[in-house]
């Protein structure tokens, strides 16, 4: 396999990681909507910085005043999003030029078609104005980007000493597991994010004093809502909110359980003995990250640092997953 390949992957595989984070970090900072307009910003291909250029915004959406803060972020998220696309775009030219099997070709096809879609997604993010289920989706999509693309890097790398995949693989299944876990724990992050969940319990371990506060779990879920409607603070009351915070609680308790387990099972070997600390760190980490969320009044340094350690939870575990695959060396 080419080394431009791998090279070009592991680019990717960081730029992604890159916009994974800045998004969380425009998100959180409550820029999503800076630019209300997709793809420029107030018609711009940048933003807005000269008086006259900032009346004309103001007159052309009266119903979203300029905030420059906030715009210039969105718009370099953008950037490096439409950066990230063309590495993808360039990974698939190197993959077709070349001889490569079938299973490259259609690793690297699915990617190019995953990143169209998140670029659309990130388009309806804005368009729909922050529509929980399309926000959450970007994040899931974002994170789904990321790690093919870590798997396209790990998989097509030059030939390495790594020690055989016996030990690893005996913890196939259980690795397979947690991941998707881990999955469902961020799918429930990002959905708490997209309704401003995160504040709805202010104390730890009880959630407004109480073990088990009111909460209305029939609309904390509904997926499906009226479209139109600026989601931008969120639209649903405190006991749906609730309903939410508790149960990414809950999800945080099981997906530490299960990625405790699988470290436990893979300090067991000294050959996975390594894999073991590394789960085990960043596990900590993380949770240590989500309970600061709480105590701390969610500080946007924490909080972003908390997706961020959700992300190399999920890097961590395909690693783990790669050492356990017969012929992934």
């Amino acid at each position: 396999m080419s080394p431009t390949l791998h090279r070009l992957a592991v680019i990717a595989t960081v730029i992604a990681f890159c916009v994974i984070i800045l998004g969380a970090y425009v998100r959180l900072s409550h820029a999503g909507l800076g630019c209300p307009d997709w793809p420029g910003c107030y018609g711009k291909l940048t933003w807005p910085t000269a008086t006259h250029e900032v009346q004309e915004a103001n007159q052309a959406f009266p119903e979203r005043p300029m905030e420059t803060h906030k715009a210039w972020k969105e718009m370099v998220h953008r950037y490096l999003a439409g950066a990230l696309v063309l590495l993808v775009v360039a990974i698939n030219v190197v993959v077709w030029r070349s001889k490569t099997n079938r299973r490259a070709r259609g690793l690297t096809g699915a990617l190019l078609v995953l990143i169209l879609f998140q670029a659309a997604l990130g388009m309806w993010t804005v368009t729909l104005k922050l529509w929980p289920i399309v926000v959450m989706g970007h994040l899931l999509g974002g994170v789904a980007t990321f790690g093919l693309l870590l798997w396209l890097a790990l998989r097509y790398r030059p030939a390495t000493s790594l020690s055989p995949p016996g030990a690893f693989l005996r913890q196939r299944g259980l690795i397979i597991g947690a991941l998707m876990v881990l999955l469902a724990q961020l799918a429930l992050g990002g959905w708490t994010s997209a309704n401003y969940a995160a504040l709805s319990c202010p104390d730890f371990p009880t959630c407004q004093g109480e073990l088990w506060p009111q909460m209305n779990f029939r609309d904390a879920f509904t997926l499906s809502r009226e479209v139109d409607v600026d989601y931008e603070g969120g639209v649903l009351d405190l006991p749906s909110r609730t309903a939410i915070q508790v149960t990414h609680r809950l999800g945080a308790l099981v997906t530490l359980l299960v990625l405790g387990f699988l470290a436990i099972r893979l300090w067991q070997a000294p050959v996975t003995r390594r894999g073991s600390i590394l789960l085990a760190g960043v596990l900590a980490t993380q949770i240590t990250l989500g309970v600061l969320n709480i105590v701390l009044y969610l500080p946007l340094a924490n909080a972003v640092a908390h997706n961020g350690a959700g992300v190399l939870l999920a890097a961590t575990l395909i690693w783990l997953l790669h050492r356990a695959t017969p012929g992934e060396k």
